[in-house]
């Protein structure tokens, strides 16, 4: 079986339509039906249901859609160590990032990476946590790192604390709470509060440094940049250290309440399969990773 036909279904999921995924991957939509339909004689069996509206896979294409994936990715992989092991000229960098080191840590360290290696390719996808395990379980991504309190006992995973800091609460700087000293919960409840996702252990927290009524967060988005804007834009609350802050408490856009720490506050870790070997481009970047982090 050649890893193109299983490439070519790939896509073809991800794409859903014949049409749309050839235009991806500069494949005539006949010549991708074509491929399909060998690839479904080599196996066996129907991979996708025809004449339903979109794709909608066999059982058996379920198990083979997986199986392709991984068999993708371990190319992918291969492809990569042996393109990377001369100076990491080429190659690339699969890795993934919570929204708080997205919006804050990782930029830097990304700069300094692709100042040293440009000719590194890297794709950083930022999702929350649970999601971003499951991508690595996956081998969709060689590393991530994002809040690590509910992964440090995961037996799969290989976990790296990174830092500790406290979160605050914010608003914009016109909101009505802004600039008061006399903050009570019940103030504080009479406006929303949007937030990135947070792990359960957070959430109890929250709920004894931060008293108001469920549910606790009204609004969830783990786009950092969105939340932000969001709550410049609104009457809404929201959480972050002064590191992913910075820029708009200086522009004075946001500005923090006169509220305790909601700790114990963000906690970063790298986040790899254990007892997989990495790439050279991994590596590289996990140096200038713990560089990084060391000196904040």
């Amino acid at each position: 079986m050649e890893l193109k036909s299983l490439r070519h279904f790939v896509a073809l999921v991800e794409h859903q339509g014949f049409a749309r995924a050839g235009e991806a991957i500069g494949l005539s939509q006949p010549a991708l039906s074509r491929s399909i339909q060998t690839l479904e004689q080599r196996l066996g069996c129907d991979l996708i249901n025809r004449g339903g509206k979109g794709v909608e896979l066999t059982p058996q294409g379920q198990l083979v859609l997986e199986h392709a994936q991984r068999l993708l990715a371990g190319s992918t992989a291969l492809r990569n160590a042996l393109r990377q092991f001369n100076d990491l000229e080429a190659g690339e960098l699969l890795m993934g990032a919570g929204p708080f080191p997205a919006a804050g840590l990782l930029p830097r360290v990304l700069g300094q990476f692709n100042r040293r290696y440009p000719g590194v390719r890297v794709h950083m996808e930022v999702q929350h946590w649970l999601a971003l395990r499951n991508q690595l379980l996956a081998e969709q991504l060689e590393l991530f790192v994002a809040d690590i309190r509910e992964l440090e006992n995961d037996p799969l995973l290989e976990v790296t604390p990174l830092r500790q800091a406290p979160s605050r609460l914010f608003c914009r700087a016109s909101h009505p709470l802004a600039g008061r000293t006399d903050l009570t919960p019940e103030l504080l409840a009479a406006y929303p509060l949007a937030s990135f996702r947070v792990p359960d252990v957070i959430l109890q927290t929250l709920r004894y440094t931060l008293p108001r009524p469920e549910p606790l967060i009204s609004l969830e988005c783990d786009n950092l940049d969105v939340l932000k804007r969001v709550v410049r834009h609104s009457d809404a609350l929201s959480i972050g250290d002064l590191d992913i802050l910075h820029d708009e408490l200086s522009a004075e856009t946001l500005t923090l309440l006169d509220w305790p720490e909601l700790l114990p506050g963000t906690s970063f870790g790298l986040v790899t399969r254990r007892q997989r070997p990495l790439s050279p481009a991994a590596s590289a970047f996990i140096e200038m990773l713990h560089a990084e982090s060391q000196t904040r």
